[in-house]
């Protein structure tokens, strides 16, 4: 009767095996798109960022009779596209960059299964 208790267990713990293995895949296509999502959300912040100094340098030049101030506007309005099109351009990168660790990415719960099966064949191994 122990042994049938032990049998039991030993069966439960090669299911419980298997489902950490799949449930592992799980998180880590959960992780891709959470790693996606931060890429964007980076982009978002990038862009709010470019449309304030633009709009910073609006305004210095429109409300401003300094020249000074004139000047800074001026300066800050490149300054704002070039940050939009940075923005743009490393958005581009890392979304490539995460694409390809995608497409590398082989799922194994298959494999695990066949490995776990395989075991419990009789050598020991669960």
């Amino acid at each position: 009767m122990l042994s049938e208790e032990q049998e039991k267990i030993r069966k439960l713990k090669k299911k419980l095996k298997v489902q950490e293995k799949k449930n592992a895949e799980i998180r880590d296509q959960m992780s891709v798109q959470r790693t996606i999502f931060a890429n964007e959300r980076t982009l978002m912040a990038y862009l709010r960022t470019a449309v304030t100094v633009i709009a910073g340098g609006l305004a210095a030049i429109k409300f401003s009779n300094d020249l000074y101030l004139k000047l800074t506007g001026i300066t800050l309005l490149p300054i704002g596209v070039i940050l939009a099109v940075y923005s743009f351009i490393r958005y581009r990168n890392k979304q490539k960059l995460i694409e390809g660790h995608h497409q590398n990415y082989c799922p194994t719960s298959h494999e695990h299964d066949k490995i776990h099966s395989r075991d419990s064949g009789g050598n020991g191994k669960a």
